[in-house]
């Protein structure tokens, strides 16, 4: 039972964020910036989502959410993204992101075989890394628009003074931070909250 209510719990909390998006993100708000240059060498390998705006795709997550970059050529990247499901099972799928941007490499078109309006290679950006750290130890991504948001770091865990700086860097990029839950991992946070009560 305990388990049963805290997923629902959970996805309430998910479904009532996705939902307030739309209306929490202004029409007239400038596009998501992408940093100046991606080294994206730098940027392949696995990343772990420590928070992110929820996505349908997302809620069937409990924890454990990882991306994993590989290089395919020189404007595309494999895309492996897996997570543990509430009931313990993995959940995986693979796909392509293609670089739109040669400018600065940050902005990206990321393509799954099979998933309704994301199947094709080619289409506008929806995947734009707005922040990296110098050390390349934790990224922000988002579409343009902000629907989605996610915080990726090289570890699972990041302490409270980690948390401060994602928070403050998100706001800098126009994102309400409290439409942006924590996602849990193992060895990190092990709660569902929003990023703003950090």
């Amino acid at each position: 039972m305990k388990f049963t209510r805290t997923r629902t719990a959970v996805l309430g909390v998910c479904a009532a964020a996705g939902a307030a998006v739309a209306a929490a993100t202004p029409a007239q708000a400038e596009p998501l910036p992408p940093v100046p240059h991606l080294d994206v060498e730098r940027y392949l390998g696995t990343w772990h989502q420590l928070a992110a705006v929820p996505q349908p795709f997302n809620l069937e997550c409990a924890r454990d959410t990882l991306a994993t970059y590989t290089a395919v050529d020189e404007t595309n990247v494999g895309v492996a993204n897996r997570c543990t499901t509430w009931t313990g099972t993995e959940n995986a799928i693979e796909g392509n992101a293609r670089v739109v941007d040669p400018v600065t490499n940050a902005a990206l078109h990321v393509s799954f075989p099979s998933v309704p309006f994301q199947d094709g290679p080619d289409g506008p950006p929806n995947y734009v890394v707005t922040h990296v750290a110098e050390d390349y130890s934790w990224a922000l991504v988002g579409d343009p628009a902000r629907f989605s948001g996610f915080v990726l770091s090289r570890e699972p865990a990041v302490d409270d003074a980690g948390w401060s700086e994602i928070r403050r860097v998100a706001e800098s990029r126009g994102y309400n931070t409290c439409l942006i839950l924590t996602s849990p991992t193992t060895g990190g946070r092990d709660d569902v909250r929003p990023l703003c009560t950090l």
